[in-house]
């Protein structure tokens, strides 16, 4: 029987070893990682302070705005509220302006259509002029053409 106890008692001991060596590997690697971020950071390789009276980022300036002038959309009589009145912005890039203006009365149709066809009720909720700017503004890439119409801007959004 001793001779049992003395070959559990020998492996007892590489066994915890083997438990300390992740543990210990963990401990290693989250040093090298936490040093190898203060260094970044203390040099400033990322996160450093931007100089006073510099851009973030150069702005482009290669872009037209054609105006949407007011769009005014009779509402339903039991919404609560009469017409939603729209206006906005449409922005281009510049060497296609004189096109996209040709296309001005094809936005007016898909956007007066578009705001016809919404549920009163999806007007009213708060993240609604999200939605529909994200709406219109991909049906008006898909009406101009690949590349020619960069952002819808909502300059005016009225429920009376």
């Amino acid at each position: 029987m001793s001779d049992v106890a003395t070959t559990t008692d020998a492996a007892a001991p590489p066994a915890r070893k083997r438990r300390a060596l992740p543990v210990l590997l963990g401990l290693v690697a989250a040093v090298a990682l936490g040093g190898g971020a203060f260094y970044a950071v203390y040099t400033g390789l990322i996160l450093a302070p931007v100089p006073p009276g510099t851009a973030l980022a150069p702005v482009d300036d290669d872009f037209a705005h054609i105006p949407v002038d007011g769009i005014t959309v009779t509402l339903a009589p039991d919404s609560g509220a009469q017409v939603l009145r729209f206006s906005g912005q449409i922005e281009v890039a510049q060497g296609s302006q004189a096109d996209m203006e040709r296309l001005q009365p094809r936005f007016l149709d898909l956007i007066n259509t578009y705001l016809r066809a919404v549920a009163v009720d999806e007007l009213t909720d708060p993240a609604a002029i999200i939605r529909l700017r994200a709406q219109l503004l991909r049906r008006l890439q898909v009406v101009a053409g690949e590349g020619h119409v960069r952002d819808l801007l909502i300059t005016e959004f009225i429920l009376q």
